[in-house]
């Protein structure tokens, strides 16, 4: 998927060991005392948000941007060369995050209406999304990360849509091209998401589902989630709540192992395999729990909380692996460490967030500082990724030894979106 693709871009690029570190970088060149840290008081700067956030013109309007990648050590920018320099996935996000600030300043109020715009001017004859712009405001229509279709940007495009509708004005006209738009848009998921099925495919004995994207993809099905829950609130549309259930039931039954057994309860991302990466299967459900007042989402969601994250947390993290069945056994294999960056670990903090709010339990919040502290230092590389004093985080840690020092937005955005949620601010 693309948001992996581009962060293994980013890091076949500017490797730096900690004893190369430039004096002015991240944690001056010391392993962080993780003892001191309190994760809870991680500061939420978007300094370095700003530095990625840009104003374009696309089709002839103005609207904004976040540049995808800003490369150490002087955090210039970059563009792939197969698709672009800013793309839906992240200004998504961005829109996202904006919208869980309690209050916007003039100024920030303008990024989140000119960023809506964006994704706006994104949206296909198709009702789909193409996903990444060239330096111009030319549109890539023809990459296959960018095809307007049933994909990521398309879910995540979603989200953001409807999280601007909390703060745009209500009669304005870009809340009225949003609504559009998003309407558009479930429109094409309830023709194009075979929630009609009932099957189940085997892979190395492991049964998953038929009825998500891409069949079994319950990592895709998560973001979808979270853009069909709002619309769901806005419209109280039937066939919207339909949506939700059904794929819920199929995030549901990507679960595997329980709590003696490996994975611990964890959510497969597709297929046979786990990858940290938009594994947001239990942040979802327990929000779809709430919503619908499905107790059985909400089960499902808190064993892998309690379970999995645990296992995590002792085992030094993970990047991915992959399950086979032997006789009544689960048994992993390509089991990989690294990398870990920040979009695998920000669904872990924000479902373990979500998990003290529905159920008040003290030690979900504690749980939820606790992964989060892996932004401060308490990783593997023992290496601060998440900077309070400028805002930027590092795109990811590529072993014990070396940390990738550039920021691109993924990395920063997921940060600040997982940040935001531990110091009080709910996701929209």
């Amino acid at each position: 998927m693309t948001s992996l693709r581009r962060t293994l871009f980013g890091i076949a690029g500017t490797l730096v060991a900690t004893a190369s570190l430039p004096a002015h970088a991240l944690s001056q060149a010391a392993a962080v005392d993780v003892r001191a840290i309190s994760s809870a008081r991680q500061t939420v700067d978007l300094a370095h948000f700003d530095h990625l956030f840009a104003e374009a013109v696309v089709g002839g309007e103005r609207v904004g941007v976040l540049r995808i990648y800003s490369e150490a050590p002087d955090y210039r920018f970059a563009i792939e060369p197969n698709e672009g320099y800013a793309c839906v996935d992240d200004v998504a996000r961005g829109i996202v995050l904006l919208a869980a600030m309690p209050k916007l300043t003039p100024s920030r109020a303008r990024q989140l209406d000119l960023m809506t715009r964006f994704v706006l001017k994104m949206q296909a004859d198709n009702g789909y999304f193409h996903n990444f712009i060239w330096a111009g405001g030319r549109i890539n229509r023809e990459y296959r990360t960018s095809l307007a279709e049933l994909n990521w940007w398309s879910l995540r495009a979603l989200w953001g849509l409807e999280a601007a509708l909390r703060k745009l004005p209500a009669t304005s006209e870009t809340a009225r091209r949003t609504r559009a738009a998003a309407d558009r848009l479930v429109e094409n998921l309830k023709r194009d998401l075979p929630v009609h099925r009932a099957g189940t495919a085997s892979v190395a004995g492991i049964a998953t589902p038929d009825w998500l994207p891409f069949g079994s993809g319950a990592d895709a099905a998560s973001t979808a989630l979270l853009g069909l829950m709002p619309h769901y609130r806005r419209t109280r549309d039937a066939g919207t709540r339909a949506l939700i259930e059904r794929t819920g039931e199929g995030l549901v039954a990507m679960q595997a192992g329980d709590k003696q057994s490996f994975p611990y309860g964890a959510h497969l991302s597709w297929r046979n395999q786990w990858h940290a990466w938009g594994n947001a299967q239990a942040y979802a459900l327990l929000r779809a729990g709430a919503l619908l007042g499905r107790r059985d989402f909400t089960r499902s969601a808190l064993a892998e909380i309690d379970g999995f994250y645990p296992h995590l947390l002792r085992s030094g993290m993970m990047s991915s692996f992959a399950l086979r069945r032997t006789g009544e056994r689960l048994e992993a294999y390509d089991v990989a460490r690294f990398p870990q960056i920040a979009y695998g670990i920000s669904p872990m903090v924000l479902a373990a967030d979500e998990a003290y709010r529905a159920t008040g339990e003290a030690r979900y919040r504690d749980l939820a500082h606790r992964l989060s502290a892996w932004f401060a230092g308490d990783n593997a590389a023992r290496q601060r990724m998440y900077d309070p004093a400028t805002g930027r985080t590092y795109d990811g840690i590529v072993d014990a030894t070396k940390v990738n020092r550039n920021a691109g937005a993924e990395s920063t955005v997921e940060t600040l979106l997982a940040l935001t949620a531990v110091q009080g601010a709910p996701l929209p």
